[in-house]
């Protein structure tokens, strides 16, 4: 199927529907990865600098993608430097940014993406929020199941606090103790917040760890948001379904989605 194709979800065979934020709903997923970018060069080119080693910078395609896309940020950190072959101390929540641990590198991240925010301000897909709209109008339960620790923040800039009923978000996945993306604990937590089985519920994603989690939360239907490349290996991963633009999806009463 085309990623330009028409993707039909039959409102009989669903009740909940269940959103990344990065890439689905706001447009965000561009000044993350480019936060990713700056933090890791400016790491990487220090420490080549004091290793006198050759400095490998960080890919803002194959490396983001891999390693830290839709992930929670201190995974993100851990991953895409054990790739490297690099190792640091975990440190605490208390730890500044300067610290070189993956709680202060972490919270450099997080300074560069709300730097870039402040700077770039937010848009959003405002096709996925008019399905999101829709959902809610017949009766679909909605939640936003992100990683990032800044979603409360990004849905009232955006003006999107009222379209979900539900938020599993990186704050709640410190406070509860889940494990992040590709694990499906916080889609199996938003699933229970609202009463409604997993295998009755649809997963939008565009990170391959986030299609991954859906596949093994056992939900109803994952549908993958990409083009090209990205949208192949989102298939591989699981997405029963990939559009380019939630605007191709149809609710409709009856009949079951395509495969």
């Amino acid at each position: 199927m085309s990623t330009r194709d028409t993707v039909t979800i039959a409102r009989s065979s669903f009740d909940a529907f269940l959103f990344d934020l990065d890439g689905v709903i706001t447009r965000t997923a561009g000044l993350h990865a480019l936060a990713w970018k700056q933090l890791f060069d400016d790491y990487l080119a220090a420490a080549a600098a004091r290793k006198g080693a050759p400095f490998v910078p960080f890919d803002i395609e194959t490396d983001y993608r891999a390693h830290v896309d839709g992930k929670p940020r201190h995974a993100g950190v851990r991953d895409f430097l054990a790739s490297r072959g690099i190792r640091l101390p975990e440190g605490t929540p208390q730890d500044e940014p300067g610290r070189e641990t993956v709680h202060g590198l972490g919270k450099r991240k997080n300074r560069h993406f709300l730097g870039a925010l402040e700077h770039e301000g937010l848009s959003v897909y405002q096709s996925a929020v008019a399905l999101v709209r829709q959902a809610r109008a017949q009766g679909i339960k909605t939640a936003v199941v992100s990683s990032s620790s800044n979603t409360v923040a990004l849905l009232r800039v955006g003006r999107l606090t009222d379209l979900f009923q539900v938020r599993v978000d990186g704050v709640e996945v410190v406070r509860l103790g889940l494990p992040g993306k590709p694990d499906p604990a916080m889609f199996l937590e938003a699933a229970r917040r609202l009463d409604v089985p997993p295998a009755r519920g649809v997963v939008f994603e565009d990170a391959t760890a986030g299609v991954e989690a859906g596949r093994r939360g056992g939900f109803g239907l994952v549908v993958g948001v990409g083009e090209g490349e990205h949208a192949a290996r989102l298939r591989e991963l699981g997405a029963d379904v990939v559009v380019a633009d939630l605007g191709t999806i149809e609710l409709t009463p009856g009949a079951t989605a395509p495969s």
